[in-house]
């Protein structure tokens, strides 16, 4: 899947799937703040990296999807549910590279909080570059294998 900037969806996005975007992001933000007033900042923080958009975003991306098959005379069920799953494992992905950031930036602020951040943000690209390039290399020989297993075992029923 090749990512590019889409001006037109903006356009295709309705003014209340923004309210709702910023109500749960408001939310999830003041569940993080009272998680970490009754649990400590380190509790908090945990909280507060769960993004507080992604609720929204993954249930707003199904809708679009679907609604786009719709419009063109199929059920867009499946395409929706696809579209949000896909976001979702995204969404894993760049958690892993969020770690790496905070990981490094907690190890090397202590010498320069401009060098900390380079540093973070250098880890935090590598990381989620090399996670999203990983997972493409084992989805796609998972897939060859099971395909090649669905053959084998094919061809064990039709041998009498």
């Amino acid at each position: 899947m090749l990512v590019t900037l889409s001006p037109s969806a903006l356009k295709q996005t309705r003014w209340y799937e923004y309210a709702i975007r910023f109500v749960l992001g408001g939310l999830a933000t003041v569940l993080a703040g009272i998680m970490g007033a009754s649990f400590g900042t380190s509790i908090g923080g945990l909280f507060l990296a769960l993004p507080a958009i992604f609720c929204a975003s993954a249930t707003l991306i199904e809708s679009h999807e679907r609604r786009a098959k719709e419009k063109a005379g199929f059920d867009g069920r499946r395409r929706g549910q696809e579209a949000a799953a896909l976001d979702a494992a995204g969404a894993g992905l760049g958690s892993i590279g969020l770690a790496a950031f905070a990981a490094v930036f907690y190890v090397t602020v202590p010498v320069s909080s401009a060098a900390a951040f380079i540093a973070a943000i250098f880890a935090w690209a590598v990381v989620s570059v090399s996670a999203w390039w990983m997972r493409r290399k084992f989805r796609t020989v998972s897939r060859r294998r099971s395909s090649e297993s669905w053959s084998r075992s094919a061809r064990r029923r039709s041998v009498p």
